[in-house]
C-alpha cells in the first residue's frame, strides 16, 4: 500500500507517491496562477488548488499502484479562505505574502499590544498572518465579513473539499495569530478582537491525527483501491501541517535542538523544541510542531526569490550556474559589496513591511560577480539574523539540514555553512513538504508509531559541508557590518 503527500505551494501543487517503506515512487507538479489586484496584494482562487490537485492525482496514479491507504497536505501558511452558509468561497484567498494589512498589523501590535498578543498566542502580529487579514475584511469588505460561516487555511480548504472534514492542525493554526500556542487551543481573546466565533473555525488536531476519509466520489473518479484505516477499506486523511513544519519532517528535523534551513521563495530557520519556551522580543515565531511538540521559526520573505530576481529581471539570464562559476572560494568573505534581501519587506526579525532591498558598498571596480556574491551572502546573513535569536535563548545549533531551491547551488551551501557557522547535512533526496505529508499520512494510518520513528527509517544524509574557521571569522566580521545597515536605512 502507498501514501500520497501533497504540497500546496504558492505557484504550484506538488504531489508525491510514497510506499509504506518510505520509498518515493512518483512525483507530479501542477501550476496555477496568482493574482495581484493592487500593489502589494496577493490572491488566489481556491478552486484552482482543488482542480489542479485532482488533475495531479490522476497523473500521479495513472501508471502505478493505486492501492492508497492515506493522504495528507503540507500547505502554504497564513492564507485566508472564507466560506459562506452554502460552503461557497466568498472572495479570493488572501495569501501569506500579501501586504495590505499594514494598518491592522499596527493596530494589533500597538493598540492591543505586543505583550498581550504574546500572552494570548505566544506571538506578535506580522503582516502576513491570518488575524490581521480578517480585520482587513471586516473593515474594508463588511458585506463579505457578514457572510462568513467558515474560516480556514489553504491546505484545510483542500482537505475540506476532499473529505468534508472541517479541520486544521496545530502547526498551521499557529500562524493564524488565533491559536493559544502554549495550550494548543483557540484563543478566546483573539476571537473577540477579530469579531468572530469559535464555530467559524475548524476543529484542531495534531498533524499526524486522522481527520477524515477521501469521499467515495473521488475514490471512484481516481480509480483508487482504498486500503487504509482499521478495516483496510478507506483512504484516510491526516490533518497535515504548515509547509515549513512538513518540510522539517521531510528532512528529519524532529528532535529537540535539530535545525532545518529552507531556501525557497522565502527562507526559514526551523528549530524543534521538546517543550514550550518563551522568546525574547518575539522577533521569531513560537509555533506548535507537527510532532506534537513545539518549534521556533524565523522567516525571511525573500530568499531564493532574490536569486531569481537578480538573474532573470536584472541580469536577464537563465544561466544561474554560469553566473556563479566565476566566484571562487578565495572571494568568500572578501567582498566589499553588501546586499539587503528585503525585496518584499521583511518578517523576522524586523517585522517591517515597508523596508526594501539595497546594494551598498558599490565602487568603480565592483564587478558583476561581486553583486551576485553579495546577493547570496545577503540571504545567508538574513538567515543568520533568526538563528542568532535562537542561540541567544541558550539553544546550541551547530548542525543543520537544508532544503529548497537554494540547495542546488554548492556555492550557496558553502556560503551558508560559513556565515551561520554550522555543519550542513545534504540529504540523499530532497522532496520537501510533499514527503512530509506522506509521512504524516503513514503515521496516521499506524504504519509508523510516531513521526520520529518514520523519519529515522526514511530520511538519509548523503554528505556534509563543514565550515572553515578562517571563513567563519571573516563572515563574523562582515555580519557585524551587515547588522548596522537595516537600522541605518530604516527611516529612509
Amino acid at each position: 500500500m502507498n501514501y500520497v503527500g501533497i504540497d500546496l505551494g504558492t505557484s504550484s501543487v506538488k504531489l508525491l507517491l510514497m510506499s509504506e517503506k518510505g520509498e518515493v515512487i512518483n512525483t507530479v507538479t501542477k501550476e496555477y496562477s496568482l493574482s495581484f489586484p493592487n500593489p502589494g496584494w496577493s490572491e488566489q482562487n481556491p478552486k484552482d488548488w482543488f482542480d489542479q490537485t485532482m488533475e495531479g492525482l490522476k497523473d500521479l496514479l495513472k501508471d502505478g499502484d493505486k492501492d492508497i491507504a492515506g493522504m495528507a497536505v503540507g500547505g502554504q501558511m497564513h492564507g485566508l479562505v472564507l466560506l459562506d452558509e452554502h460552503n461557497d468561497v466568498i472572495r479570493p484567498a488572501i495569501l501569506w505574502n500579501d501586504g495590505r494589512t499594514t494598518k491592522e498589523n499596527h493596530y494589533l501590535n500597538n493598540e492591543i499590544g505586543e505583550e498581550n498578543l504574546a500572552k494570548y498566542t505566544a506571538n506578535i502580529s506580522f503582516t502576513g498572518f491570518t488575524a490581521p487579514k480578517i480585520l482587513w475584511v471586516k473593515e474594508n469588505e463588511p458585506e463579505n465579513f457578514a457572510k462568513i460561516k467558515k474560516i480556514m487555511l489553504p491546505k484545510d480548504y483542500l482537505v475540506y473539499k476532499m473529505t468534508g472534514a472541517f479541520a486544521t492542525d496545530v502547526s498551521d493554526a499557529s500562524g493564524m495569530l488565533l491559536l493559544d500556542v502554549k495550550r494548543r487551543t483557540w484563543s478566546s481573546e483573539m476571537l473577540e478582537i477579530c469579531g468572530i466565533t469559535k464555530e467559524m473555525l475548524p476543529t484542531i488536531f495534531e498533524s499526524y491525527e486522522k481527520v477524515g476519509v477521501l469521499k467515495e466520489t473521488y475514490v471512484k473518479e481516481l480509480g483508487i483501491h482504498p486500503c487504509g484505516g482499521k478495516k483496510g477499506d478507506e483512504v484516510i486523511f491526516a490533518a497535515g501541517a504548515g509547509d515549513n513544519a512538513a518540510a522539517a519532517i521531510a528532512t528529519g528535523t524532529v528532535k529537540d535542538g535539530d535545525c532545518n534551513l529552507s531556501i525557497g521563495t522565502s527562507g526559514t530557520v526551523f528549530i524543534p523544541s521538546a517543550g514550550y519556551k518563551e522568546t525574547k522580543n518575539h522577533a521569531i515565531h513560537n509555533f506548535c510542531d507537527a510532532t506534537g511538540k513545539y518549534h521556533f521559526m524565523g522567516c525571511m520573505l525573500s530568499a531564493a526569490s532574490c536569486n531569481l530576481w537578480w538573474m532573470n529581471d536584472i541580469l536577464n539570464t537563465k544561466d544561474f550556474a554560469g553566473e556563479q562559476s566565476e566566484i571562487t572560494e578565495e572571494d568568500l568573505g572578501e567582498n566589499s559589496v553588501f546586499f539587503l534581501p528585503y525585496l518584499m519587506g521583511e518578517r523576522s526579525p524586523h517585522n517591517d513591511e515597508k523596508i526594501r532591498g539595497a546594494f551598498l558598498g558599490l565602487s568603480m571596480d565592483t564587478k558583476r560577480k561581486d553583486m551576485t556574491l553579495a546577493m547570496m551572502e545577503g540571504v545567508a546573513f538574513g538567515l543568520k539574523d533568526s538563528l542568532e535569536i535562537v542561540r541567544s535563548l541558550g539553544i546550541s545549533v551547530d548542525t543543520s539540514k537544508i532544503c529548497g531551491g537554494g540547495v542546488k547551488s554548492k556555492l550557496w551551501q558553502n556560503i551558508i555553512a560559513n556565515v551561520l557557522n554550522v555543519k550542513l547535512e545534504i540529504l540523499e533526496s530532497e522532496e520537501g513538504p510533499s514527503l512530509g505529508g506522506a509521512i504524516l499520512a503513514a503515521v496516521a494510518d499506524e504504519t509508523f508509531a510516531s513521526v520520529e520513528e518514520a523519519c529515522e527509517k526514511i530520511i538519509r544524509v548523503d554528505h556534509e559541508i563543514l565550515p572553515k574557521a578562517s571563513l567563519v571569522k571573516k563572515y563574523e566580521e562582515k555580519y557585524e557590518v551587515y547588522k548596522k545597515l537595516y537600522p541605518a536605512l530604516k527611516e529612509v
